[in-house]
């Protein structure tokens, strides 16, 4: 489930913990130090520091949107840099057909078609994140090789609601782990 206290106060998180979406005005939430306060993203409540975790998010009808894990540590209070080096591992998707793998060099490319769902599976010790098209059963990118010393947590951004055309949710399905 989505960690309330650290979402961003543009953001609407689903009473079940289970779906964000931008709400275009700035909710009145109590100052929190976990809280995103210029990034429009919002963390999972339970991190990792071990072991392989894997989750969906339903993407469907969303123009845009960014998925990923973060570390612990990224930074709350001031804009995020997309990147490992910063500690996000993300892809991000624009004009509903260009994702971009938020690499230390951006990674844009084009996908056959743009997923309905989407799965985001991390390997900690291999340092491994890759993320599959699940309605297609393929694999959109791998960040590979990494090295991960904090606790991650899976992150999301619904993106801003473009008058309308992205104002779909994005939806968590539960997380599995082992």
């Amino acid at each position: 489930t989505l960690d309330p206290d650290t979402a961003n106060p543009y953001l609407i998180l689903s009473d079940d913990g289970k779906q964000v979406s931008h709400g275009d005005i700035e909710q009145d939430v109590p100052e929190n130090p976990k809280r995103f306060d210029e990034s429009l993203c919002v963390l999972a409540k339970e991190g990792f520091s071990s072991g392989r975790f894997y989750y969906e998010v339903q993407v469907k009808g969303k123009t845009e949107w960014s998925l990923g894990v973060a570390r612990e540590s990224i930074k709350r209070k001031e804009d995020i840099i997309p990147s490992p080096e910063d500690g996000l591992w993300s892809m991000l998707l624009i004009d509903q057909s260009h994702f971009i793998a938020c690499d230390n060099l951006s990674v844009t490319f084009s996908h056959t078609k743009t997923p309905e769902k989407v799965g985001v599976f991390v390997d900690y010790e291999e340092g491994l994140v890759s993320f599959y098209d699940v309605g297609s059963s393929s694999h959109i990118y791998s960040f590979t090789g990494q090295t991960f010393t904090d606790k991650l947590y899976p992150y999301f951004i619904p993106c801003d609601n473009d008058e309308g055309k992205n104002s779909n949710p994005l939806i968590i399905s539960p997380v599995s782990s082992n």
